[in-house]
């Protein structure tokens, strides 16, 4: 396709949580454009959609041209390459001028489509601007590109950045495992994990476990209500035939009223999300005041969201790859879409990539099956680690200078 044709440009945002492999997903966008060239220029909206209202963006395509490697390192790039919002979208009757201002912002520059590549929130953007696009009629396309660690998002089969945190998940719980080993008295670990509704990425932790170490000897998920009585239990009973007790719990826990373990209820996003922290020093302080062992609390915190020196190339793979599905379905003229993942074998493993109507994932939380839970709440099933163990298999490519990971410079982020 000839740029005599007078091609239209496109415009890219990240928004939300990072993950190690969401500039992957930026990548596919890239590398499909250059392989089929549909869009003159594709933009990068800096800060998420927050940028379109100040005009601050990134030339990509250029960059792209000039830059060497740009591609093979932005793949590998932790974080955000465009950088992140957490900007909530009004809802289009309650704030006309912000809608306005944005479809504005659409013909200034003559795009075409809109990509937002997010979590549950910023799929909730891309469906308001979609049903916006539909009402004043206009022939912009709007299309969610996933992401997050948290693995929550309906419709798809698992979600990019997904697989590298539970890799990081599952080696940082085995290296923890050996450390509380070493030395032969009675203690007690407890691993807190990301994940404020959803228990995926705390069942990763199971991905740990081999032939001579069962840690995390315990997992408990916010699926299940988290019973203190029984935690207890549950602990005291493994220390009578263990030294070393490894614990593995979601950030969400919640008791059976539904109340979060150590939530602050008045600190929230903007979204209305609790910010959650505490839930592994709550239970720490609960196995010191009860039990009397020696026990510490670990907050993984934001490292399990940005390791991409231990990366799934599986994951980061994947995520290309639902980068150029968005491209494609900018071509076949698709909006109000999320692109998706479906499995279609375990062994081997396979999957393709699709798309769904973002009204059916939008503002939905999907959750661990049941099923994939043990009858006492404590762990997880087979089922789950048919599932996950796929998702951590290979290591991506990463250069080094001066013995650090070398990757692209986010300058244009900095103030």
């Amino acid at each position: 396709m000839g740029k005599e044709i007078d091609l239209k440009n496109c415009i890219i945002a990240q928004s939300g949580g990072p993950t190690v492999a969401i500039n992957a997903s930026l990548a596919g966008v890239l590398l499909a454009n250059a392989e089929n060239k549909y869009f003159d220029t594709i933009y990068g909206s800096i800060n998420g959609i927050t940028g379109i209202f100040n005009s601050k963006l990134l030339n990509l395509t250029k960059l792209q041209e000039t830059v060497p490697d740009f591609i093979e390192k932005l793949k590998v790039t932790p974080a955000m390459y465009l950088g992140s919002c957490r900007y909530k979208l009004p809802a289009a009757g309650t704030d006309e001028e912000t809608y306005t201002k944005i479809f504005d912002f659409f013909k200034e520059y003559d795009i075409d489509t809109f990509f937002y590549i997010g979590g549950n929130d910023s799929m909730d953007t891309v469906m308001k601007l979609s049903d916006y696009a539909s009402k004043i009629e206009s022939d912009v396309k709007i299309i969610g590109i996933p992401k997050t660690i948290d693995n929550d998002l309906c419709g798809t089969d698992h979600t990019p950045g997904f697989g590298s945190a539970a890799k990081y998940i599952a080696a940082s719980v085995a290296e923890i495992a050996r450390d509380t080993y070493i030395y032969p008295v009675k203690s007690v670990t407890i691993v807190e994990i990301m994940g404020r509704d959803a228990g995926w990425l705390t069942a990763a932790s199971a991905l740990s476990r081999n032939e001579f170490s069962k840690a995390p000897h315990l997992i408990y998920l916010p699926e299940r209500a988290f019973d203190s009585d029984k935690f207890i239990e549950d602990v005291k009973r493994l220390l009578e035939t263990n030294n070393s007790v490894v614990v593995a719990v979601s950030e969400g826990i919640r008791d059976k009223d539904g109340n979060y373990i150590s939530a602050s209820s008045s600190s929230a996003d903007n979204f209305g999300h609790n910010q959650l922290s505490g839930a592994g020093k709550a239970l720490e302080y609960m196995v010191a005041d009860r039990i009397g062992v020696k026990v510490r609390s670990v907050e993984v915190n934001i490292l399990q969201r940005c390791a991409s020196h231990l990366a799934s190339l599986t994951d980061l793979d994947e995520s290309v790859s639902q980068g150029k599905k968005a491209h494609s379905l900018s071509i076949e003229n698709k909006s109000g879409v999320m692109v998706t993942l479906k499995r279609t074998s375990d062994a081997p493993y396979t999957v393709e990539t699709s798309y769904m109507d973002i009204h059916d994932s939008a503002n939905n939380v999907r959750n661990v099956p049941d099923s994939w839970i043990n009858a006492e709440g404590n762990d997880v099933t087979d089922e789950m680690l048919t599932y996950l163990k796929p998702l951590i298999i290979g290591e991506p490519k990463v250069t080094y200078k001066d013995g650090l990971p070398h990757y692209l410079n986010v300058d244009h982020l900095l103030p």
